[in-house]
């Protein structure tokens, strides 16, 4: 199985509900809709079309990396969230919600190789998992490592994912569920939030990156039901009306696959398909990331 984004590993939801919204290919739709599409054109015919794994529209590493790189996009630190907040975060919510916002940031600055800006960033998750109880353990051999300087940054980012499904984990048993709930839902707005200001322009949108900001809808209806479970914290409950409200501009478009195309893995959460065509107008895309933004500074803002 690939790294997914380094640390949401939403696996919780039974699966099929999620697929509602996932259809087969309908009658083109109308033309004030843009059209996106990441099956190959007729050109390209002559290429065997392979299926790719999409973990409920999570973007990994590896994908990651590779459209940064695609796209030429330079690395631009000013868009994370300063390791200076860190001890601003007083309440055990805030400090829940920014140890995943930091963790998907760690993830940002591998990306680039940034050795120092790594260890800071690890060191700031050590000190929230502190102010959260959670045993210091689980992030010892990473910063062990980086501090010595002796590792590769792909073996840091293994070491760092571990880490966050041992916190996950820990918090679970601990009956702190709804911690561990802030924690998945403040890395994935924080993901998304990095995707939609770096990776998407208006002007001139890429397919794929069109592609990975609207298979971000299963993931979203996910985490709503996961937050759900856990309504006897009125912070959980806060955010999720918050995340309901997002749903509503995922909500206005579908995803289109090509009829024996998909794939559905309900063991491993994972779609396989060659392909998707989503039919999505500019102005959703522009909704869903001004909205994001608003969630995320009011989520990172001390």
């Amino acid at each position: 199985m690939r790294v997914r984004f380094f640390f949401l590993y939403i696996l919780i939801a039974s699966g099929i509900f999620l697929f509602a919204d996932c259809r087969h290919r309908k009658p083109e739709p109308k033309s004030s809709r843009h059209v996106f599409t990441t099956y190959r054109n007729n050109n390209e015919s002559n290429i065997a079309e392979t299926k790719r794994e999409i973990f409920y529209g999570l973007l990994t590493p590896v994908e990651i990396t590779a459209i940064f790189n695609r796209l030429g996009i330079p690395n631009d630190n000013s868009i994370l969230n300063p390791v200076t907040n860190a001890n601003l975060y007083t309440s055990n919510a805030r400090a829940a919600i920014n140890l995943g916002v930091y963790g998907v940031d760690f993830g940002y600055v591998k990306i680039f190789g940034i050795g120092q800006v790594m260890i800071d960033y690890v060191l700031t998750i050590r000190e929230l998992c502190e102010k959260l109880g959670i045993p210091e353990k689980f992030l010892f051999e990473p910063i062990r490592k980086l501090e010595s300087g002796m590792s590769d940054p792909d073996t840091v980012m293994a070491l760092v994912t571990r880490s966050y499904k041992d916190i996950e984990n820990h918090l679970r048993l601990d009956g702190r569920e709804s911690t561990a709930g802030l924690m998945l839902m403040g890395g994935w707005v924080e993901a998304l939030y990095i995707t939609t200001h770096l990776l998407y322009n208006p002007q001139n949108p890429d397919r794929e990156v069109i592609e990975k900001i609207a298979q971000q809808k299963y993931t979203l209806n996910t985490l709503i039901s996961f937050m759900r479970n856990y309504y006897d914290d009125p912070i959980v409950v806060y955010y999720t009306k918050k995340l309901i409200y997002l749903r509503r501009f995922y909500d206005t478009f579908d995803i289109y696959f090509k009829i024996g195309d998909l794939e559905i893995d309900t063991s491993r959460k994972v779609l396989r398909s060659s392909g998707s065509t989503i039919d999505i107008s500019i102005e959703t895309l522009d909704r869903i990331r001004d909205y994001v933004a608003i969630l995320r500074t009011e989520m990172v803002t001390p």
